[in-house]
Order: C-alpha cells, then sequence, then structure tokens
C-alpha cells in the first residue's frame, strides 16, 4: 500500500499544481488512499519532495532526485549536529548554529541548491540564508526542518 500511495504522490505532483500537505492529503482520500497528514509528510520525505516556486508568486510541489541518498544523508548529518533553531525574517533564513559550525552549515547548505535561495552567508555560529522572497524562506525553512527531524 506505501509504495502505490507514493506512487501515486508522485503522479499527483507532477500532474497537479498542489501547494499544500492537505490538498496532496485530500486529492489521496479522493483516490481512495488512507492516508493521515503525519503519513503524506513521512512520504514526502521520502520520497525528496520539495516546495519551489513557480514564477507567478505561488509554490508547488516536485520531486527533487538530483540528490543521492549518501550526500543527503551527510548534508542531514551535518544539520542535525549543528543547527540549534531556524527563523525567517522576511526573505533571510537566520540559522542559528552550535559555536564553529557556521562555515560547515552554510557549505552544507550550498550544496543542496535548494530552489530559491541566493547565497548564505556564515558566521561562527549564525548562518543566514538569503532567498528570492519571502515564501522561498519560508519553503527553506520547512525544508531544513525535514532534515533535521
Amino acid at each position: 500500500m506505501k509504495n502505490q500511495r507514493q506512487t501515486e504522490i508522485l503522479r499527483l505532483i507532477s500532474a497537479h499544481d498542489i501547494d499544500t500537505q492537505e490538498e496532496l492529503r485530500n486529492r489521496l482520500i479522493q483516490r481512495g488512499f488512507v492516508a493521515t497528514q503525519a503519513t503524506v509528510s513521512r512520504d514526502m520525505r521520502e520520497l525528496k519532495i520539495i516546495k519551489v516556486a513557480t514564477g507567478n508568486g505561488k509554490y508547488k510541489y516536485v520531486h527533487r532526485p538530483d540528490t543521492s541518498d549518501e550526500l543527503n544523508n551527510r548534508f542531514s548529518t551535518i544539520l542535525k549536529e549543528a543547527v540549534k533553531s531556524v527563523d525567517t525574517a522576511m526573505n533571510i533564513v537566520v540559522v542559528n548554529v552550535y559555536t564553529g559550525m557556521g562555515s560547515a552549515t552554510g557549505a552544507a547548505i550550498d550544496s543542496l541548491r535548494i530552489t530559491g535561495v541566493v547565497g548564505t552567508v556564515a558566521g561562527d555560529d549564525t548562518l543566514i540564508v538569503i532567498t528570492k522572497t519571502p515564501e522561498s524562506a519560508e519553503a527553506v525553512k520547512e525544508y531544513i526542518f525535514s532534515l533535521i527531524k
């Protein structure tokens, strides 16, 4: 059932501009799948689904197959070990990290090539991620949270 549900999730996000987990969950339920919000969230993380800007001020979910599991795991490990908190201010994501981890965390985030990120500036214990829009900043914050869970 999980494989069928995940296949349907991939089909749905490529056929429709879905911008919330709730919308995705409702479409799955309409197609006869049992799906809680937690299940949808877990499936999306496993499938490497991220939210990207569509260019018209809206967002949608897309499958991001271009990152290898080994590389993603390495970056996730760095982020899990380094990140203390993540917050946004307009189009900026502020990542507070343990002392000495700013550069490593910045390099990890740069290597992920997250859509909407313009660049990063790393200090000793703080990383600033600059995005194109406030909405991109929220999406990046959620993506970082998904990696450190």
